[in-house]
Parts: C-alpha cells; structure tokens; sequence
C-alpha cells in the first residue's frame, strides 16, 4: 500500500540536512579550520586544534508541527535523540524577526554521524515550528543560512583559554552572537565571515561546557557591528582629548598629583569638566582611575614633556595642524592633491619653515618616532664606514645614534638651516665629529661618504620627485658607497601595519605616499641601484639596504 503520508519536512530542508551529513563526512578539526579560517597561518590553526575539536554541522529547519518528524528523519538514516528548547536561537530570531518570544517554538535535535576520520560528531538540527504565518521567516533564513554553522568544542575551557581563542577566531571573523545555553550548561559564541569563500563554513562556533558572563558579553557587545563603527567614527574625538590634555601639561601634573581638586587647580579648568575628560582619557587606556582620582598608565607616560623621546609633540601636531588638514581630506582624495596647502594657504614644508615655533614643534613630533631608529645599528654593520651622510636628517637623531655606535667614524647632516638649527643641540656632543652643511639634497649631495642615510624623507615625495631624489644620490655618492632608505612599507599582503594610515597622512599633508618594499625596489633600480637586503625596524619601519648597480 502506498502511503499517502504529507512530508513533515519541505524537500528543500531534507536535502540541506543531506548536504550537512555530507559535509561533516568530509572534514575532520583540521579541514574545517582551513575552510573556515585559511587567513590563520598553520601554526595559528594547529593552536586551535590542540585546544577544541569539530563537533557538529547546525542547520535550521522548518516543519509545520513536530508530529512525524522524527520517522521521517529516520527514514533519511537521521535518527535523532529527545528534543531540547534552543534559547539562543529563538532569540536571535524574535529579534531578527520581531516575533515575540512566546511565539516562538524552536527546539534542538541531535544525531550522531562521524567525521572523515571516523572520530563521532554530530548533526546539529535547530527546528523552528513554521505554521503559516512564520512562513516568511523560512523563506528568508532558508536563502541565507544565518543559523548554519561548523561547530568547535573547547576541550576543558577556562576563561584565559577561551578568551584566547576566541580573540584569535575573531582576528579572522566577525564576533555573531551567542550566549549561554542553562539547558545544557554551555556557552556559545558565533563567529561569521559574510565573504568566505566556501558558504558552508562562513559561520563558526565555539561550544564551551560552563558559563564565562564577562566573556559572553564582551562577545555580545562586540556583535554589533553598530558598536564597532561608532569607535570608528569617533576616532576624532580621541586625538582631541589627548591633544587637549597634552596642551594643559595635564599628563605632567598626573606624574605628581592625582586627586581631581588638586588637577584642576594646576590645569587651570574646570573641575566637573575635566573630571569627564579624564574619564574619557582612562576608557582610552592613558591613564587609570585610582581612588577618588586618576594615575598614569605606561601609555600615559610617554606623553610627559619631561620624558625622553616624548610624544606630546606629536599629539599637539595630531590634534592641531594634522588634524585641520585631515578635515579636508575630501578635497584630496578628489584632487589627489595635499590638503595642507588648502588648509593653511602654503605647502606643509614652507608653511612649518615660516613659523618658527611650528617649525620646533614639527621637529618635536618627529623626535617622538625616534624609537624606529633604535634597530638601526643592530641590523647594520657600519663599521668599515668612515663617513657617514645624512640626507634630510632633520634633527639629527639618527646621525647621532649611528656616530655613537661607530666610534671611528665622522658624520656629515645635509639640510635646510633651519632644520639644522634644530639639529645643534642634539648634535654638540660630537661637535668634533659632525659637518652641518646647508643645501637643497634635491640638487646634490656630498661626495665624501662610505654610507648615505635617507630617513622618513621619501615617503613626502611623489614618485617622480623620488626618481629626482635618488638619482642625485647615485650621481654623487661614490661607487663604493651604501645606501640606507628608511621608511614605513605599505604590506605587500593584508597584513596591519601603521604604514596604511600614515599613506593617508601624507595624502593630506605632503602630497608624498607610504610605498611597498616591491615599489622601492623599483624606483632604486630605475636610479640605478640594487637593493640588497631589509629589515625590520620599531613602529614599522624598515631599513632598506641599497648599493649602486654593477
């Protein structure tokens, strides 16, 4: 007889659990985490395998009533264990959806299956009761698979292990929710990468046995992608609040005074006001709260003027000049010309050289990045150099750093005056061993040295003023001279690095550009030179090491 039975279950929904089947068939822990997360290198991936193991696939179905489901899955060879009440999904769904909870019936079933390996997983099926009028909700979950997903277990999590997974996972994917599950002791925490490129594993999850509230809700908050860009978008807001505590010396006068009566006296503000500031200042990590006051965290500390290497100089040029050129970044990107000259009426150059005070700030800021120079002398060998040519070395810095460590070698700074004036103090310790020689390095440079430095000079220029710059070099310089370029590198790969908003930043400011290692490869060659090798600086920076072609 045959029978005459109506599905449970729509066509479409049986052949998505036959693909879900399929899929963890062929994949076992490591597979899947290729799959789902291929920008971790191996090692990234084989940290996570020693810590969780795949556990299921998910996918949501939508019968009209319970009634019959379980035998028509046990016809498919799905043989599925007592239902449980899913609580994160039916919430994500009443707020999806703006379905009241109440209304909402979605219910957990499990089935065992295995991996390729023969290791058991399961099939993890998310049932939501579908009567007509959720029937949208189908159709639409159906064409987007929101609830779909890989599934992790976290062997034996505590809260520093999940918290390092889970910041590792989220470097790769998006956090998408989840939250903590009392029916079965366990917290869930969803991650998605809406661009992946296999479908089947653009949603991760990771199942830990227990609860860990302070992590479920920093993940929840994190969902948001709402959240995420409003930090973005307020960014501003954080240059200006340490800009404006730099200008009141305020991270000077937390280095020996911390209740607020006593901070507003010495900043000459108001007390209500700045109390806000500085707690604004603590959720950016500058300072701390500490009793009824506040204190300086490490970051706070490079912004005292009374430390070496400060960086307040930087922070008064990020929130004064720097930041009304950036308001114009618009014009720039339109004409892809700098926003400087726009802003202030003359080129950033011969803005800063006819105002004497912005000039010493301009230099200040620049002595606040001294720290990527602190490499140099480890990675280079200049010990066969008996002089040694800085090219646009501003304050002198790195010529120092260098003269300091070759003790038998002699320096020669070629700039403008004034950024030569600037350079004299830093500089008269080795006064016997240091030329300062005016010129435009555009047009020449010295021909007496064995190495030539060109520091955070080319990255202010477009290619073809760079073209103009390095071929003056390799006219002058002598045939057995070295070349050392030091700059930011743009990644050749996707990878993060200070580089790319600093290119904006010249975008606005010079007109120059921040360059990969490939294209300053090639502007060296069409000067005539070879690069010969690079290196790794702080903050970013690399030193390139060139010589005159053969």
């Amino acid at each position: 007889m045959i029978s005459t039975r109506t599905p449970v279950l729509a066509a479409a929904d049986l052949d998505r659990l036959t693909a879900a089947v399929a899929l963890i068939g062929a994949h076992d822990t490591r597979s899947a985490l290729e799959s789902a997360l291929p920008s971790l290198d191996a090692e990234q991936r084989a940290a996570i395998t020693r810590h969780a193991a795949l556990d299921h696939v998910a996918l949501l179905v939508f019968p009209e009533t319970l009634t019959g489901l379980a035998d028509e899955l046990s016809a498919r060879g799905i043989e599925v264990g007592t239902m449980t009440p899913s609580v994160v999904v039916r919430d994500r769904l009443s707020s999806r959806y703006s379905v009241p909870v109440a209304d909402l019936q979605v219910g957990i079933l499990r089935a065992p299956v295995t991996d390729r390996n023969g290791w058991p997983c399961e099939l993890e099926i998310f049932v939501l009761v579908t009567p007509p009028e959720l029937a949208h909700i189908a159709e639409d979950e159906r064409r987007h698979g929101r609830e779909n997903h890989v599934a992790l277990a976290v062997r034996r999590p505590d809260p520093v292990l999940l918290r390092g997974l889970r910041a590792l996972i989220a470097g790769a994917m998006r956090p998408d929710g989840g939250g903590y599950n009392g029916y079965e002791n366990s917290s869930l925490l969803y991650f998605r990468d809406a661009h992946g490129a296999d479908p089947a594993f653009r949603r991760l999850e990771l199942i830990a046995t227990g609860r860990f509230a302070q992590l479920e809700a920093l993940h929840q908050r994190e969902s948001c992608a709402g959240t995420e860009l409003l930090g973005l978008l307020t960014g501003a807001w954080a240059t200006q609040a340490v800009a404006t505590a730099a200008e009141l010396r305020l991270f000077d006068h937390l280095a020996s005074v911390a209740d607020l009566p006593s901070l507003a006296l010495e900043t000459e503000t108001d007390l209500q006001s700045l109390a806000r500031l500085l707690r604004y200042l603590a959720s950016l990590g500058v300072v701390r709260a500490l009793g009824d006051g506040y204190a300086l965290t490490e970051l706070g500390e490079l912004l005292r003027s009374d430390r070496a290497g400060s960086m307040r100089p930087l922070a008064l040029m990020y929130g004064g000049p720097f930041y009304r050129s950036f308001a114009e970044l618009t014009e720039s990107v339109r004409s892809g010309q700098e926003s400087y000259a726009k802003a202030f009426g003359a080129h950033h150059f011969a803005h800063m050289a006819a105002d004497s005070a912005l000039a010493e700030l301009f230099h200040g800021s620049m002595a606040a990045s001294n720290a990527m120079f602190t490499g140099v002398t480890k990675v280079v060998d200049f010990s066969g150099a008996r002089t040694v040519v800085d090219v646009a070395g501003g304050n002198g810095e790195l010529l120092a750093r260098v003269l300091h460590a070759t003790p038998a070698a002699r320096g020669v700074l070629l700039d403008l005056p004034n950024a030569l004036a600037a350079a004299e103090p830093r500089l008269a310790g080795l006064a016997g061993r240091v030329s300062l020689v005016p010129g435009d390095f555009t047009r020449a440079v010295p021909g007496t040295g064995d190495v030539y430095l060109l520091s955070r000079v080319l990255h202010d220029w477009d290619d073809d003023q760079c073209r103009t710059i390095l071929s003056t070099c390799a006219r002058d310089m002598p045939a057995h001279a070295e070349l050392l370029v030091i700059e930011r590198l743009l990644p050749e790969a996707g990878a993060d690095s200070l580089a790319v908003p600093w290119d904006v930043h010249m975008l606005c400011n010079t007109g120059g550009r921040e360059r990969s290692e490939t294209h300053y490869r090639a502007l060296l060659a069409e000067a005539g030179f070879d690069l010969v090798e690079t290196h790794a600086l702080p903050l970013d920076a690399h030193v390139m090491r060139a010589r005159k072609a053969l």
